[in-house]
């Protein structure tokens, strides 16, 4: 997705062949985009990524694109190719030449006078998300890369058809390398694989049971999946969402966590996760906001549902990139997301901050019982292949009006990283294109977690505020967990 040395070391040789033959078109032919790729270019679905890297020093223009330009992003077919439409309107990628300097844009000077680094970056993300006519043309392929000068920032902004996040991370890391050894390419953590475990004859009927229950919560699923995408909403909060509000103006604020809190946390409840903590924390400080910011005015009870965007990848988390050039369904490059529905009941008094955690550790344990992810992902690829891409919008477009927020969290690099040399500071990720008031995109970068809270402003006014309800409810929880520790000793 970014930068590289040139490739001189077999490793990186290997990579550039096999990105140089993924996908080349044959005697000049365009290449269809898959029907994940063409959902997220249609006017209603139109998502586009946003990733702000920090640096420690300041940035070198001509570095920048020289290392560009000598990286595997520029044999990328996707990097490197136009989106077109043919007669019949379907989209085709065609691979073209790509000019450095129409996507290389350095931005000197102050963005924003007055305003922290923090909270000039965030301003400037919002105004890119509001500059996308420039942006979608098809005159160049659909990314750039802005260079914030005075803030030391770079921000990418990179069309979802491109590839999902797993995928875009994942070059990411691969152009990249660790600061403690410049040699040495980011760690990628290989997945726990489980093995199947042969019980005796006993063991039998917990099987089943499994099975069962699998079978029970996808059902459950697959009816609230189609309600939702008919007429079942959630009741209206002052954070809900409506038909038409990815065009409504938007705000951006960020939430900091430090992983040691969240695992400090995630051990005061047996088998806990780092999802489950993050729900938790998001569960507790939307009714914070809610209580602070309309007093009495949500239901005991109201669900808030959430949207929550599942790599669907055989190997959960980041992959080797050249994995994702090969030819295996299960983890080639691309689009393959599924998504959860995650519910958060309303509730004035929750005397244990830690009830949160235990509410969403349930719920969360549930939803891993079923194939709610894959399904949605068949059933939208099937729509779309069978009902064509307008019938697929429709779909997803529902979804998303009839519940109230979104959320996505991939766990970053363990340890410190470099770009070009230059040391990464922090990684932020935010989405647009979102009929939701409220989305929430976290990425984990060296012990911290940074979350994006973008929101249309005239919905929730207060972002920032909102990001220290979230912030609080990790402290209270951390704390009732040290006191939940010491009782025990």
């Amino acid at each position: 997705m970014l930068f590289s040395r040139h490739p001189d070391s077999t490793e990186d040789s290997l990579l550039f062949d096999l990105l140089a033959g993924m996908g080349s078109p044959e005697n000049g032919s365009d290449e269809p985009l898959t029907p994940t790729g063409r959902l997220v270019l249609q006017k209603e679905m139109n998502l586009v990524i946003y990733c702000a890297i920090g640096v420690k020093q300041p940035l070198d223009v001509d570095a920048l694109k020289s290392m560009i330009q000598s990286s595997p992003m520029f044999t990328h077919p996707r990097f490197c190719s136009l989106l077109v439409q043919d007669s019949a309107g379907r989209e085709h990628w065609r691979r073209t030449c790509v000019d450095i300097d129409q996507h290389v844009i350095p931005v000197y000077g102050p963005i924003a006078e007055g305003l922290s680094d923090e909270a000039a970056v965030n301003e400037y993300l919002i105004d890119l998300s509001t500059d996308l006519p420039g942006f979608l043309g098809d005159d160049k392929p659909l990314w750039d890369v802005h260079l914030l000068m005075a803030q030391r920032c770079m921000v990418f902004r990179i069309h979802h058809a491109l590839g999902d996040g797993i995928s875009l991370m994942s070059m990411f890391l691969a152009l990249c390398r660790r600061v403690d050894d410049p040699e040495a390419l980011p760690t990628i953590h290989p997945p726990s694989s489980a093995k199947m475990r042969r019980g005796g004859s006993g063991e039998w009927w917990k099987a089943v049971m499994r099975v069962l229950g699998v079978v029970w919560f996808t059902l459950v699923f697959v009816v609230e999946f189609m309600l939702r995408s008919m007429w079942a909403s959630d009741w209206k909060t002052p954070v809900s969402s409506s038909a038409g509000m990815e065009l409504w103006p938007r705000k951006l604020a960020t939430a900091r966590f430090w992983l040691e809190d969240m695992k400090a946390v995630k051990s005061a409840v047996a088998n806990a996760t780092i999802n489950d903590v993050l729900f938790g924390i998001i569960s507790a400080g939307l009714v914070k906001y809610l209580d602070h910011r309309s007093p009495n005015a949500v239901r005991e009870g109201t669900q808030i549902t959430g949207v929550a965007m599942v790599n669907l990848r055989e190997q959960p988390g980041l992959q080797e990139l050249s994995n994702l050039m090969k030819d295996n369904p299960g983890l080639r490059w691309g689009n393959k997301v599924g998504i959860l529905l995650l519910p958060v009941h309303y509730h004035r008094s929750c005397g244990d901050p830690l009830e949160y955690l235990r509410k969403a550790k349930s719920m969360i344990d549930r939803k891993k019982k079923s194939l709610e992810a894959h399904f949605s992902y068949k059933i939208g690829e099937m729509v779309m292949s069978y009902l064509g891409a307008r019938a697929a919008t429709v779909l997803n477009y529902r979804i998303f009006c009839n519940t109230t927020f979104s959320i996505s969290n991939m766990f970053g690099p363990h340890e410190e990283i470099a770009a070009v040399g230059n040391p990464i500071t922090y990684i932020r990720v935010n989405v647009s294109g979102l009929p939701h008031a409220l989305t929430l995109h976290m990425v984990s970068y060296v012990g911290r977690a940074d979350m994006q809270i973008q929101v249309a402003k005239d919905i929730i006014p207060d972002p920032e505020f909102l990001a220290k309800c979230f912030e609080g409810a990790l402290l209270e929880m951390k704390a009732a967990a040290s006191t939940a520790l010491n009782s025990k000793k």
